[in-house]
């Protein structure tokens, strides 16, 4: 996925379209709905340190991507 991600970044970039930006601001809302709703199934879902790592890890690569992409791609 990272590969696609970085894929896009460089596509958009070369072509000046927001292809990077929709493509990460779909994964970000993605990753959201799927973390929502693994929360609401199951509520103990990241009381592990470990997990709740990963989890804020990821949401934060994921938002920091997405605001980069728009950033770049903004014009």
């Amino acid at each position: 996925m990272l590969a696609f991600l970085v894929f896009a970044i460089e596509h958009s970039t070369e072509h000046g379209n927001k292809t990077a930006f929709y493509v990460t601001g779909a994964v970000l809302a993605g990753w959201a709905v799927l973390v929502g709703a693994i929360g609401v199934v199951r509520p103990a879902f990241a009381e592990g340190e470990g997990v709740g790592r990963v989890v804020i890890g990821g949401t934060l690569v994921l938002a920091a991507a997405t605001m980069a992409t728009a950033i770049t791609t903004a014009s």
